[in-house]
Order: C-alpha cells, then sequence, then structure tokens
C-alpha cells in the first residue's frame, strides 16, 4: 500500500535552506527568479503553518530591493528591471505579510500602479514588461496586482475581460492569445482574471460546462494531471487544474485519491520538498504548486488556499472585491 504521508517538516527545512546556498552555481543562474521563488517558498511555508521560517525583516528587505527606480515596479533581483510577473509578487509578498503601507510610505505606490497600468495595450491584453511579449498570464497578474492594492478601474478592466473572453476556445479551454492552443495554466490565468474581475458571468453557462470537462480530462490513469491532452502529467498542474475548477465551482470533479498519490510519490523523502513528477530533482515551485493543490482538495489539514489569488484565504479576504463600491 502507498505511503500517504505528507512530508512536512522535510519540507519547511527544504524552503528554509533555499536562501542558503549563495556558494552554489546553481543559485546565480537562477537570480531572474529570486523574488517569485521568495513568494513560492512563502507561500509554501503558509499553506504549512510555517510562515515564521522566514524572517519577516529580511523577506521584506530583500523585497524592497528589488524596486527598479527607474521604471516603477520590481524585478526579480537587485538592479534588475522591472516585470508584471515579479511586480505581483512583491505585492503578494508584502500582503502576506500586511506591509503593504510600505510602498505608500516610500512613495512606490502610484509608481507601481503607473507601472502595471502602462503595460495595458489598446486591445486590452498585456504585455509583461517594455519588451512587448502578450500573454493572458500578464492580464491576470496585473489585475490580480491591481486589485490588492485597490486600484482597479473599469477602464481597466472591461477591455481586460474583453481581450480574456477572445481566448475562449472551442474546446472548453484557453490560450495565451486569441486563437492559441488551449493549456490548463492559460485556463488559470483567464478564469483567475474574470473572478478578479467580478466578470465570471461573461462566460456562459454552456462555457462554464465546457470548461469543466476539458479541466477534468486532464487527469491521466495515473492520478496526475497534465496541461493539455497526449503530455505527461506535472505536479503543477495539481494547482492550475484544481484551482480553476474551484474558480467554477467543479473542484469535485477530479479524483482526489489518485491526485493526492501522485503529488506524495513526487516528495523527496530524504531532504524534501516536490518535484514535478516522481524521481526527479525537486524545486520550491512544484513544492508550493503540490501543497496548494492538496490544500484545495482538504488534505492533511493544510491552511486553506484561495483559487483565485494562490495566497491562503486568511489574507486575501481582507481585500476588497471589485466593484469596491459595492462594499460600501
Amino acid at each position: 500500500m502507498a505511503d500517504l504521508s505528507l512530508l512536512r517538516e522535510k519540507h519547511i527545512k527544504y524552503i528554509e535552506s533555499l536562501d542558503k546556498k549563495k556558494d552554489d552555481y546553481e543559485y546565480w543562474l537562477s537570480e531572474h527568479l529570486r523574488l517569485n521563488g521568495v513568494y513560492w517558498g512563502l507561500t509554501a511555508l503558509c499553506i504549512m503553518d510555517a510562515k515564521d521560517a522566514f524572517t519577516k525583516d529580511s523577506v521584506i528587505e530583500f523585497v524592497m530591493s528589488c524596486w527598479d527606480s527607474n521604471r516603477g515596479g520590481f524585478g526579480p533581483f537587485p538592479r534588475h528591471d522591472s516585470h508584471l510577473l515579479t511586480t505581483l509578487s512583491a505585492i503578494q509578498i508584502l500582503a502576506t505579510y500586511d506591509s503593504l503601507n510600505i510602498l505608500e510610505e516610500t512613495e512606490k505606490l502610484d509608481k507601481c500602479t503607473e507601472f502595471i497600468i502602462a503595460n495595458q495595450l489598446q486591445d486590452g491584453s498585456f504585455q509583461g514588461d517594455r519588451f512587448g511579449e502578450v500573454d493572458t498570464r500578464f492580464v491576470y497578474t496585473a489585475l490580480n496586482a491591481l486589485s490588492i492594492l485597490g486600484k482597479l478601474t473599469p477602464e481597466i478592466v472591461d477591455p481586460a475581460v474583453d481581450f480574456i473572453l477572445k481566448c475562449y476556445n472551442f474546446d472548453g479551454g484557453f490560450g495565451l492569445c486569441p486563437g492559441a492552443e488551449s493549456h490548463a495554466a492559460q485556463a488559470f490565468t483567464c478564469l483567475g482574471a474574470l473572478k478578479i474581475a467580478n466578470k465570471l458571468d461573461a462566460l456562459t453557462p454552456k462555457q462554464i460546462e465546457e470548461t469543466g470537462w476539458w479541466l477534468s480530462e486532464r487527469q491521466i490513469p495515473g492520478g496526475g494531471l497534465n496541461g493539455r491532452p497526449s503530455k505527461l502529467p506535472d505536479v503543477c498542474y495539481s494547482w492550475w487544474v484544481l484551482s480553476s475548477l474551484a474558480i467554477i465551482g467543479k473542484l469535485d470533479w477530479i479524483d482526489y485519491e489518485g491526485l493526492r498519490k501522485f503529488i506524495l510519490e513526487a516528495q523527496d523523502k530524504i531532504k524534501g520538498g516536490i518535484s514535478d513528477r516522481p524521481d526527479n530533482e525537486v524545486d520550491v515551485y512544484h513544492t508550493v504548486f503540490g501543497l496548494a493543490g492538496l490544500s484545495l482538495m482538504g488534505f492533511y489539514n493544510l491552511v486553506p488556499i484561495d483559487p483565485t489569488y494562490c495566497m491562503p484565504l486568511s489574507i486575501t479576504k481582507k481585500f476588497k472585491k471589485y466593484p469596491y463600491e459595492s462594499n460600501n
């Protein structure tokens, strides 16, 4: 019988160790992911109710050191250019520590907001940075960040929603841009963006049903989930698929036990951490999304995760719902 134990303490120690390897070649090769990595690690610790394993002051100091004074926003590491993805990670980390006030106190809030909005294009899409890559990831990233900051407006939301709806495909999935192949990660970014914008009802009931079927069909016989048809399963889709199903109220369309077994078999029983699939090398990215999937399924008394924001529900329940005037 398979061992269905979650190696919680080993995972905590693995995440704690990640920032202590500055003499390793790999540490410097991954500079471009450092701020995202801090968010992944912190969120994983939050899910395991071990947030204090990171030192709050040190984390916030690092986040603020990634500020891009030339363009506003945050880069992945000091002296790197800002990007929407890393700007969102910075905002999420500060929100997790209930420290968003730092942006206002250091006169960065307006510049950060301006950086995000400046990356919206005429068709409602967003580019990730000044180099012009367009992807539904960046629409979600921008709306997520602005909603946490309380800076969403109809002028931003309405064209963004129009763009997202154009990315819906005949099979029920979503692509990274209109006409692109359906992919589970894009389903999450599109559904998450619509949820943040309070516009899920822009999809018809038939479309929601089709999306639910497309997502549930990502589960293969071994229990794992893939990102698109005929691909290998990957632990990270425990988040992208389950969160999407949770957003549209169809989380139970997945075989929980099969997926739990797949995630747990990808654990490193010696050093902790979770890999993309069993017997591969672990990393913090797959660790957080494996844990997030287990949280969504309600296993191991993990801290509940918000399927829209990928942050603890205890934090996101403080966010104001858009349109903000609905809270008055």
